[in-house]
Formats: structure tokens, sequence, C-alpha cells
């Protein structure tokens, strides 16, 4: 046992008496520390790292049923010797899907007693394989509880003299079988199979916008008992409408306009456009959805030049682009060119004073505000995503993050005005943060409110780290003029000694850290790789939106950190779930296994081995003051 201090605190020795009601006797605390030093000695569980998910909900539950790929691997690696490829799949589909298979299954009349002893048998093998590198209650929790005891004997069959044990188990495959509870049992193992794969999920921002499915993405995360969020500025445009600014609610509704994505708006969160679209048809011209886009587009224009007008710390007035229009002829200035407008329809905007809102748009965005302040299920999702989310965190050595760290034109940090005061750095980020936390719970002054939108388009939001182009990309057609100057942070970061003095910001050692980037989408097609700056940084926006496949080649990256060391996964284009279940269309992921550990990574290496070993020290000064009588 550790030497141990003898004179304790009175604080010290309320915390001993408050850890002695979980463990109440001196065996109970040797019992403990045993177990928790043998976890030490284990290898760390597999963490899998994703971004950009943009409402992807068919690709996104694809990859986390396949693991990344992880899945097929222990297929293999436990049973690759006795079956063919085409058995391979279709073992890994019944795992990814087990009901939805079974059913098909069932339909076509393949389903017999033969089969289901033999597939029980394989899916067996396969979580014996997968559950040798965790603690043996640590694998009894993920398991459906009304299979427990039965998962856990078959998983620790022990060889005898006589086989009594393998006669013992036949038996309780057969009794499955017989009274038809196969399905089941082949739900409860699949299920346990996959979590076994996934020991933590970190998602690097982005779950909002672009595909139709956010909602249903949020309700799968509320079922994973292990992962964190970085917030991306979707995210934080969607906790800012949830919040009731009117900037970063126009910025919702028009992103999901855009993007036909009018579903998760109307029936995924209860959103009422009804007075939005009364109002479109009386001022704007088209039918009910073209003049809702031109309407929303005007509010979106005039609500973000009104935030930014109520900020001058920001210095954004080179983006109030009403000003330099000219409504007569529809052009607006650029610069030293006045470039033409793709449309003359201004019904609302008054030149004089062009960002105020008339009467009838108020009254619009009160409503919009109530709808989207009042939905029930929005609340419950944003709620989780404060909860299990942050700006940035470290994990492992691994600084996450998922848009930047504002930089000056030189590579010095930029400082960014918030309050009156400047921050840069981790500083900024640790700011944003609280803010974020305030606001959300409760504090929505008009600059509160202002600064969600100023996180997710803000020229120098750490969140994003590009000025949006919102107002060209909407009124001109001309794409020249959507370019969209990117922070200087996206040229530094692939340099080494930029990487090295971000991670030196945030208190890690550089020599073992890397920075996890999301955002900006890696163009495999140019032949860019998501390893940058010697390997300090990885950057895995891959495109899991469909409306980038084409831009980048690839459907999406998984980053995957084993205790065999970490590997990247370029995901192939993903069909359809019902694809999946009937055709056996899984993901194609190749993998590149780029820094392999010299020795197996255990647990005592690992964030939850610190955790641990700061509790094997507060237990053995609990069984000392046991031992001496100071608690009884």
């Amino acid at each position: 046992m550790k030497e141990v201090i003898k004179e304790f605190t009175e604080e010290k020795m309320k915390y001993l008496r408050l850890l002695a009601q979980r463990f109440p006797s001196e065996q109970s605390v040797c019992t403990e520390i045993v177990n928790l030093t043998a976890i030490l000695n284990l290898p760390k569980g597999t963490e899998h790292f994703m971004s950009d998910i943009h409402g992807e909900y068919g690709a996104f539950k694809h990859i986390l049923n396949n693991c990344s790929g992880v899945i097929r691997e222990k297929v293999l690696l436990a049973l690759g010797d006795e079956l063919a490829e085409r058995e391979v799949n279709d073992m890994c589909t019944l795992i990814y899907y087990p009901k939805e298979r079974l059913e098909l299954l069932e339909h076509r009349g393949t389903l017999s007693y033969d089969w289901y002893a033999e597939t029980l048998t394989r899916l067996i093998k396969i979580a014996r394989t997968e559950s040798s590198k965790y603690t043996r209650s640590k694998v009894r929790k993920m398991m459906d509880s009304d299979f427990a005891y039965i998962i856990d004997e078959l998983l620790h069959a022990v060889p005898d003299e006589d086989d009594n044990q393998v006669r013992y188990h036949e038996k309780i495959l057969d009794t499955i079988i017989r009274i038809r509870n196969g399905d089941a049992f082949i739900i409860a193992l699949s299920e346990l199979i996959k979590k076994l794969a996934i020991d933590r999920l970190h998602l690097v921002g982005d779950i909002y916008d672009r595909g139709p499915k956010a909602d249903h993405i949020m309700d799968l995360l509320m079922q994973m008992p292990r992962l964190d969020i970085q917030w991306g500025n979707h995210d934080l445009l969607w906790i800012g409408a949830a919040c009731g600014s009117y900037a970063c609610i126009a910025n919702v509704i028009r992103n999901n306009i855009r993007y036909d994505n009018l579903r998760i708006l109307e029936s995924g969160y209860g959103i009422s456009l009804r007075k939005l679209a009364t109002f479109a048809e009386k001022h704007y011209t088209g039918n009910v959805i073209e003049a809702s886009v031109k309407a929303i587009n005007i509010l979106t224009l005039k609500l973000e030049g009104e935030a930014i007008l109520n900020n001058p710390e920001w210095e954004m007035d080179d983006r109030l682009m009403f000003n330099k229009v000219n409504f007569r002829e529809h052009t607006v200035r650029i610069g030293n060119e006045d470039v033409k407008l793709n449309t003359d329809e201004f019904p609302t905007v008054n030149p004089r004073n062009p960002y105020r809102l008339s009467r009838e748009e108020l009254e619009v965005m009160k409503d919009l505000a109530y709808s989207f302040t009042h939905s029930a299920r929005l609340k419950q999702h944003m709620d989780f995503m404060l909860k299990n989310g942050s700006m940035y965190l470290i994990y492992n050595n691994n600084l996450m993050f998922h848009g930047c760290v504002p930089m000056d034109s030189d590579g010095s940090w930029y400082s960014v005005k918030l309050g009156g005061r400047s921050y840069q750095g981790k500083l900024l980020m640790n700011i944003c943060e609280k803010k974020v936390r305030e606001v959300y719970g409760g504090e929505r002054s008009r600059e509160n409110l202002d600064f969600m939108w100023y996180m997710w388009g803000g020229a120098h939001s750490p969140a994003c780290g590009r000025i949006l182009k919102t107002w060209e990309r909407t009124l001109i057609d001309d794409e020249f003029w959507w370019k969209e100057p990117e922070d200087p942070y996206y040229v530094y970061c692939r340099k080494e000694e930029t990487c090295v003095r971000i991670l030196e910001d945030f208190g890690i050692d550089e020599k073992v850290s890397h920075i996890i980037n999301g955002h900006t989408p890696i163009r495999v097609t140019r032949g860019e790789s998501p390893i940058k700056a010697g390997g300090k940084l990885i950057v895995i926006d891959g495109g899991f939106c469909k409306a980038y496949h084409k831009k980048t080649g690839i459907a999406g990256y998984t980053l995957v950190y084993s205790s065999h060391g970490m590997a990247i996964k370029a995901h192939g284009a993903f069909t359809d779930i019902h694809s999946a279940i009937t055709k056996q269309a899984d993901i194609l992921s190749t993998t590149d296994l780029f820094e392999p550990e010299k020795e197996r990574v255990l647990v005592c290496g690992s964030d939850v081995g610190d955790e641990i070993n700061s509790t094997l020290q507060d237990l053995e000064e609990l069984l000392w003051a046991y031992r001496t009588g100071m608690i009884r």
C-alpha cells in the first residue's frame, strides 16, 4: 500500500465519511482497490472521432452500426477462417441491423433451427473476442439486462475434462431456439458487439443543417452512454435560435428552406412557418416556397446588419451591404465596381433605414421566436447539446475543436473584442463557452443574443473562422463575389510549429499530442490529406453532406484511436438503410494506420487511468482510516 497522509483536515474527513457510505467496510475497500488496479493494466478503450455530420442520418447511423468498419474487422478476426465472403457480409449486416434483417430472412423463409444454432454460436465468438479487453463487470453493464446473465455465462465458458460446460451452454442455446427466443437474443448480442467496438464517441461539431434529419441524429446520440460534442458554428446557430435570437432563427430557417428541409422545422420541432408564408405571399412573387425564400432572405440580411450595427467592436462594417445598394439601378457598390443584383424585389426595405424591420416583419419574427423557444423537443436536444458539449475538449492528449484558433496575418494570436475586453487563444475559447452557457441559462440581453449570431458567422468566431458572404450569395449571381476569406489559422495550422504553439497554449505536451479539427472539407480529389503539420493536425471533415461528395471525393472520415494506435478511415458514399438491409450495401472504408503504438496503450496511460489513480489514492486513505479506527 502506498504511503498515505496520517493526519487529515476536517474537509478530508468529511469526504472520507461520504466515501465510506459507498464502501462501508474494510473488505469492500480492498476489493475495489484490487479491481481498479487490475483495470489499469487492461488495453485502453477504442475512441472514434467524427465531425460535420450535417443531418445525414442514414450514413451516420450506418457508420455507428458498422463502427467505421471495425465490426467487419472483428468478424474476420473471430471467424475469418470459417466464413466465405458472402457469409462475412451476411454476419455483418445482421449485426448492423438485427431486427430488420431477421424480419427479411423470415419473409424469405431462410430461418431454421440450424441457422439459429450456427448464428448464435458465431455471434458469441465475436462478442467473446471483443470483450477480452474489458472487465467482466463493464461488459455486463453494456448488456441488455434481460439477457445479461445468459450472455455472461456464454462469454465465459471454461473447458473442463468432461465437457460439462460445453453441454451446459449447448443446452442454453437449444432452449433459446426451442422457445422461439432466438430473435431477441440475436438482437441483444448484436447490440452488445456494437457497444464493445466504440468505447467513446467524439463529435467534433456540426450535427445540424444541410441534411434532412439532424433531429433523428440527436435522438440517436441521446442513447449513447459515452460521448462528447465540440460545438460547431451550425450547432451554435441552433442553440442561439432556441434562445430566441432573431438573427439565428432567420439563418436556421434560411438554411433549411435552401436545402429543402422543412420537415425538421415543422414536424421535427413543431416550428410553425404559417405566419411567414402568409407574409411572404402578400409581399413577394412566386409560389409559397419561392416567396418564403425571398422573405426569409431579406429578413436574414436585415437582422445580420442590425446585429453588426449594434456591436461596432466586432469591426464588421464592411458587411453592411444594404448601405451600398443603388435601388434604382439594382446594383451594389463593391470596391470600385457596381455589381448587378439578381432581384429588384425589396418591398420591405427602406433605403434610408434598410436594416429596420417593418411592423409585419417584426410580428413574423416574434411568432417564429415563440415557436423556437417553446419547442419541447428542441429544448430537449439543446439541453443535451449543452450538457455534453463544449467549445473544445482535451482528452487523452488530443485537443479537439471544430473551427479555429483565430490568428492575425502574421500568424500571431488575433485578439477578439467581446464586451469591451480582448481575448485570444485558449482564453478566447473559454470566454466564448462561458457566454454560450450564460445565454442558454437565461441571460438573454440583446448583446448576448447578438453574440450567438457572431459565433455562427462572425469575422473572427473560433467556431467558424470564415467571413460568410450571405449577402452576396443571396443577391448576386456572379460566383466571383461569393469567395469567403478564411482566418489565417487555416494557412498557418499546416505548419508544425504553429500546432506546437497551440498545444502549448492549451497546456498539452506537444510531443505526444494532436489537434483534431473539423469544419474544413478535405478534398481528396485534389490529393489533399487529412493528416497535416507532420501529424500534429488531423482534419476529419471529409464531407458527410451529400452536397459535398463531388468536391471531397469521399463521404466522411472517422479517426479511430485504439490501444494499437491511430488510424484514419475514409468512407465511401452510402446509398440508404433499405439497401444496406436488403442488398447488404455496406459503406466501404479504407484504413490508414498512420501512427501505430510501439507498445499497446493501457488504461493506466489514459485520462481514465488518471481518474482511477486519483480514486485509488482516496481509497487507500479510507483503508488507513478504517484500520486506525478514525472511521468505524
